[in-house]
């Protein structure tokens, strides 16, 4: 299932690898697509939304509504 989060702080290639690392230490077979001028986070996984959105806040991102 594709789940899309605006996640606001991500300014470099480092902070995309910081929240594709976070998303498959809780899911290894996701796929993560990052757009980071625009705050965009799509992640295919079969991983709740909830758990997927603290997985990435957890690595110090907000994550918005």
């Amino acid at each position: 299932m594709n789940q899309t989060f605006n996640v606001q702080g991500m300014t470099c290639g480092h902070c995309e690898k910081a929240v594709t690392r976070a998303v498959k230490q809780l899911d290894p077979q996701a796929e993560v697509k990052i757009d980071r001028s625009i705050n965009w986070v799509e992640v295919a996984s079969t991983q709740p939304r909830e758990a997927l959105a603290k997985a990435i806040a957890d690595e110090g991102y907000t994550v918005a509504a």
